[in-house]
């Protein structure tokens, strides 16, 4: 299959994003930036770490840095998301999905086949669950605007089992460009809640500290080469201790100690197949 990549410049894409995410909340619709343009939005205030995104090519050399644009909504609004991204904004609706996807996921085309836009509603639900909530006024949507919660976006990549050095590389620019914190503050990352998340799923609590050792190993690779300042990789270790000093420390509940004894003899992640597009 054809790569396809986002026909903007990274700055414009994000105008264009953000500008659909506010006529989303003038139509009383709550919907919130996924993935990888919500990690460069939230680095607009450490220039030095954004710039990562391009100097280590993050999805191949001399590529573009975006594919899509990933977004969250709830389903009980699912039905009034299909009509505003079709008649509203003029978006041609990907019927086949769409169609087998009612509540769960739903793909529109940029009417000039500039990008596409995927959008989950209530959770990520790959390797791992990310729960998000079923409603407005009742979910985590409305902690942060016009992302997910940079929380969120961490949990987002530390689920994926087959991770890719693109969302390594996100993990890299977010733990080196926001402090950690233990409840919800703004523009830092809730080390609390993530390892709450945890504490009940030995899977993704095992695949979370997998992730982790592989984003200080692909960047002790990249500084080794000299991609990344030996100062960024000192921060980056640091800040990783933290996560993975909370996680071990967290008390498990009974469910997540009775899994941990089967460990890898038995499959403990979802299969992923990609969506064709």
């Amino acid at each position: 299959m054809e790569e396809k990549f986002v026909q903007f410049s990274p700055e414009q894409f994000l105008e264009e994003a953000v500008g659909i995410i506010k006529k989303a909340q003038e139509a009383g619709l709550c919907l919130r930036i996924l993935g990888a343009l919500a990690v460069y939005l939230h680095s607009e205030h450490c220039p030095e770490y954004r710039e990562y995104f391009f100097s280590l090519g993050r999805l191949g050399e001399g590529k573009p840095i975006f594919t899509d644009l990933d977004v969250m909504g709830y389903s009980r609004q699912s039905q009034q998301m299909r009509k505003f991204f079709d008649r509203g904004l003029g978006f041609t609706p990907d019927l086949y999905v769409n169609s087998w996807n009612a509540t769960t996921r739903n793909i529109f085309h940029h009417k000039q086949g500039l990008y596409d836009v995927d959008i989950f509603y209530d959770k990520l639900n790959f390797s791992h669950p990310v729960e998000f909530g079923t409603a407005p006024g009742r979910g985590r949507l409305e902690l942060d605007f016009p992302t997910i919660t940079l929380t969120d976006i961490v949990l987002e990549k530390l689920q994926i089992h087959h991770i890719n050095k693109k969302d390594l590389i996100d993990l890299m620019i977010l733990f080196c460009g926001h402090e950690l914190a233990e409840q919800d503050e703004k523009e830092k990352i809730n080390l609390g809640y993530i390892a709450k998340t945890l504490k009940g799923d030995w899977g993704f609590w095992f695949d979370s500290k997998t992730n982790l050792e592989k984003v200080l190993s692909i960047a002790d690779e990249f500084s080794q080469s000299g991609k990344v300042k030996t100062e960024d990789l000192d921060l980056l270790k640091k800040q990783i201790g933290k996560v993975q000093q909370r996680l071990e420390t967290e008390p498990k509940t009974p469910a997540w100690v009775k899994r941990s004894r089967l460990g890898t003899k038995r499959s403990w992640y979802n299969d992923v197949e990609e969506v064709a597009r």
